[in-house]
């Protein structure tokens, strides 16, 4: 930068910035808000847990609003999108608050943005657009009261506002699903922690913590993604690296089958790791989407949650909470970790027979999975599975049969029932 500026001068290196802010400005409102139909849409989605309390709704909630004048451009300013954060639960206990007003919303502005980049034309065309400050004069961010988790007063704790600002990007999604018939991806994987920590072989204290990604959702032209990481620079540790350093032994690192959630596209699949400690140690996990699932979207279900299991198999064999840090774990004994499976796009009724074989032969799918999401039928064996066309299409026609007349846009997956009261949607779920 310092050669660039010495060599065109301050004016000049200025005049370019702006320019690519101001190309940006223009290909968004273009590109994306064009898109979107004038109107208002809300959606709600939340953290299941703070650390504090116990697992509840922790509501964050967007009122999309489109219009398309009163925006930044000449004449009647063009289209612009209002961002509306009232209904947002009130600030927790524990850190999972996040200061989303700050400047203004500058920062929350930019971090949600890259969500719309998915109304592009093509997924290349999507590729190739930037996000930068060009996109904040499009978007104007409002903001409850102060009290909320997005509006905290100090000192409420924000170490944690990853599992709030990460599940925005999810609410903005949803807001703009309903306003473009679902033409946006299911919900896909958050971050999270797992680890272990004692005393190594030698008697030193040591801490090992990993972050492992999961599916990302299913999307109107393709399925997700397996096993991506949303925090930049994140992957799981080499197992040469763990196995050289800290007490343990890995025996599976694989894909967790059937974790992706069914749609006429699936979702992406998490992890499967098994541990083998092979001294007493203590378990710690800092996670969310162990009760809520990724949701599903236009007919797709919702992947599968987090989840992890110590002594796998053997005779105290227990799940542990998302949120532990000195859970205790003993040589011998087995640690499962299962991260979340992407949403699903779509009914996965139409999913193409000879997709579900293919996901049969990789792995991906169970036959009793391809039999219970999909309705297929299948024998043989997993590496060589052959479709029963006439049964799977009697299945099929059984199930649809069976479903209720109307159903939600969106599918929460079974957890949502547990801290709603019982309700398997919310007013918003619906179109």
């Amino acid at each position: 930068l310092a050669e660039l500026f010495t060599r065109y001068g301050r004016a000049t290196v200025e005049a370019a910035f702006d320019a690519i802010l101001e190309q940006t400005t223009q290909t968004y409102r273009r590109e994306i808000l064009a898109k979107i139909p004038d109107g208002v849409y809300v959606w709600e989605d939340y953290a299941e847990h703070d650390g504090v309390d116990d697992p509840k709704l922790h509501t964050q909630r967007i009122t999309l609003t489109k219009a398309s004048t009163g925006g930044p451009g000449p004449g009647d300013g063009g289209p612009k999108l209002i961002i509306d954060f009232t209904g947002t639960a009130p600030q927790a206990k524990g850190p999972i608050n996040h200061c989303g007003d700050y400047a203004g919303g500058n920062f929350l502005a930019k971090w949600i943005a890259p969500i719309l980049r998915n109304l592009a034309d093509t997924p290349e065309r999507m590729a190739e657009l930037d996000v930068n400050e060009g996109v904040v004069p499009l978007l104007e961010m409002r903001f409850p009261e102060k009290g909320t988790l997005l509006t905290p007063i100090f000192p409420a704790p924000t170490n944690a506002r990853t599992f709030v600002i990460l599940r925005l990007l999810g609410v903005l999604a949803g807001a703009v699903a309903k306003a473009v018939d679902g033409r946006m991806p299911a919900d896909q994987e958050t971050i999270r922690y797992t680890g272990v920590w004692g005393k190594d072989l030698d008697g030193n204290d040591y801490l090992m913590r990993e972050v492992l990604g999961g599916g990302s959702g299913g999307r109107y032209y393709s399925d997700g993604e397996d096993t991506i990481h949303v925090v930049p620079d994140s992957r799981n540790l080499p197992t040469e690296f763990t196995e050289s350093r800290f007490p343990f032994r890995v025996e599976r690192l694989g894909l967790a089958v059937d974790s992706g959630g069914a749609g006429r596209y699936r979702g992406g699949l998490g992890y499967e790791k098994h541990i083998r400690m092979l001294k007493d140690a203590h378990f710690m996990s800092i996670a969310d989407r162990s009760i809520l699932a990724c949701w599903g979207v236009k007919g797709g279900k919702a992947g599968r949650p987090f989840q992890v299991t110590i002594d796998l198999g053997g005779p105290t064999e227990r799940d542990v909470d998302a949120l532990a840090d000195d859970e205790p774990v003993y040589a011998g004994q087995v640690i499962r970790i299962r991260t979340t499976g992407g949403g699903g796009w779509g009914d996965p009724l139409t999913r193409p027979y000879d997709e579900v074989e293919r996901d049969l032969r990789w792995g991906k799918v169970s036959f009793e999975g391809a039999r219970a999401d999909y309705g297929v039928i299948a024998t043989g064996p997993a590496d060589d599975p052959v479709i029963d066309i006439p049964g799977s299409d009697e299945l099929r026609a059984r199930m649809r049969a069976e479903r209720p007349d109307a159903e939600p846009f969106f599918d929460r997956g079974p957890g949502y029932a547990r801290l709603s009261g019982g309700a398997t949607a919310n007013e918003y779920d619906w179109v």
